[in-house]
């Protein structure tokens, strides 16, 4: 199913980029209007070239699922209302986020995709393959019963662990009860702090999480959120290529290693984040500090009973008595 990765080619020709054979099967209703595509809401939100930043920084809250497509096409329709459903009933642990390549070619661009559909999982900014063309019945049912709950399961081992918004819908079958549910699941001191990570503001977030840490200590989700925000405000947009490269050539700078840690974190690389700067630490025991804290820091962020976690506390344990 899987196939084209990496990033945009500046400068590559989109002539051609949505399948001419969709003319035949084009439609005038707008989404959600009779005869149209399925309409956004719930967990399913529609992703411009405006919004995609937006879009991609909230994938290191909760995952997304990314469709690339053009919703006046009807052969695309059944593969809409299929895959929002699947992710509608995963309750705000993945996100659909639906992106119409003919009015945004430079997203077709950035995902080097030639025609729609493209289906892609979106973890902590980092785009994975999984479908290009329209899927049979067998790859279907593969991706609802298997691959999503497998993106969902990724996440939650990285890390990522929030949950999507709800969004209202006017579509008659759509279920209120899980916006309600959606929304009982951010503790009402939190909803400030959740809405500025949602929005990007990662440093604001992290000082609003850090107000909620002061006032109770025992709040490991605001913990976890800080950390998580911490991370992103520092490293979200940072040159992975460039940061590995400084890393690589300066191997005693602290900054340096402490950011490609960050680069680590982000994809979901934990094992390495922490062997990394626990490395250091063995050789460096000058800057004991600084390692301490950055790993303390990320220990917040895995489930308390991953096992990775007591394996590096201990470590650290060991490095630093």
């Amino acid at each position: 199913m899987a196939n084209k990765n990496g990033q945009g080619q500046p400068g590559v020709s989109l002539a051609g980029a949505v399948d001419l054979g969709a003319l035949k099967h084009q439609v005038d209703a707008q989404p959600g209007q009779q005869g149209g595509a399925p309409a956004a809401g719930g967990y399913v939100i529609d992703t411009t070239e405006a919004s995609f930043q937006a879009m991609v920084q909230t994938s290191a809250t909760f995952p997304i699922l990314v469709l690339l497509w053009v919703p006046t096409d009807d052969r695309l329709f059944p593969l809409a209302t299929r895959l929002a459903q699947a992710v509608n009933a995963q309750e705000g642990r993945i996100q659909l986020s639906r992106i119409d390549i003919a009015s945004n070619p430079q997203i077709a661009q950035t995902f080097q995709v030639q025609g729609a559909p493209a289906l892609f999982a979106l973890l902590a900014g980092r785009p994975m393959p999984i479908l290009q063309g329209l899927p049979t019945d067998e790859e279907m049912n593969q991706i609802i019963d298997q691959l999503i709950p497998q993106v969902v399961q990724m996440a939650q081992k990285a890390g990522i662990t929030g949950s999507a918004p709800y969004q209202e819908t006017n579509d008659q079958g759509q279920d209120e009860q899980a916006g309600q549910a959606a929304a009982d699941a951010i503790p009402p001191a939190h909803q400030e702090a959740h809405r500025l990570a949602q929005e990007g503001d990662y440093a604001a977030a992290a000082e609003a999480y850090g107000k909620l840490v002061q006032a109770d200590a025992t709040d490991d989700l605001a913990k976890r959120e800080q950390a998580k925000c911490l991370l992103m405000a520092r490293s979200a947009t940072a040159d992975v290529r460039k940061v590995r490269q400084a890393a690589a050539d300066a191997p005693d700078d602290l900054q340096a290693q402490l950011d490609v840690a960050d680069v680590d974190m982000i994809g979901g690389q934990i094992q390495d984040a922490f062997d990394r700067l626990l490395d250091f630490l063995a050789g460096h025991r000058d800057q004991t500090d600084p390692i301490r804290r950055r790993l303390l820091e990320y220990f917040v962020i895995p489930e308390p009973t991953d096992p990775r976690l007591a394996k590096a506390r201990r470590r650290l344990s060991t490095l630093m008595y």
